[in-house]
């Protein structure tokens, strides 16, 4: 895909708002016609600059009210080592975001959990018990300051 121009880019802050907005308003809204419109927006689809559409849910309605952020230390930093990590952390749905680190620690991880007694429940049968981690270090955020999804464009 060519670069993005000032359309693409109006079109995807209000998408990044407002991901169920028809058509017709979002053309009003960008001052496009709504078949041109609909057009910039299945380019950018299939360019994937919109990679998938999703419902924001409220964490704490759904019984994940706690986030804490994890530091992971392997034994080693050898491909398998690293690849074994990465495809069991995959399959454990609390993981909402795995990060591959430089620096300190290895990985940093953000999980949600029920409460405090179901996250060290998950600790201790599930993070620790991957084969290749070291240490385990739990950062327990005490307020939100700011939680957004939307790039500054």
């Amino acid at each position: 895909m060519e670069k993005l121009d000032k359309i693409d880019l109006r079109i995807l802050r209000i998408l990044q708002t407002d991901g169920r907005i028809q058509n017709i308003e979002l053309a009003e809204k960008v001052g496009l016609s709504p078949s041109p419109c609909l057009r910039r927006v299945k380019i950018l689809e299939e360019a994937g600059v919109i990679e998938r559409y999703v419902a924001l849910l409220n964490a704490a309605k759904v019984g994940a009210g706690l986030t804490v952020f994890v530091r992971i230390w392997l034994k080693a930093q050898d491909a398998d080592t690293v690849d074994h990590f990465t495809k069991e952390i995959r399959q454990l749905p609390q993981v909402v975001e795995c990060h591959l680190m430089a620096g300190d620690c290895d990985f940093l991880l953000r999980v949600v959990a029920t409460d405090l007694d179901a996250y060290r429940d998950f600790q201790v049968h599930s993070l620790t018990r991957i084969k290749g981690v070291q240490s385990v270090k739990t950062e327990i955020p005490m307020q939100k300051i700011k939680s957004t999804s939307e790039l500054p464009l």
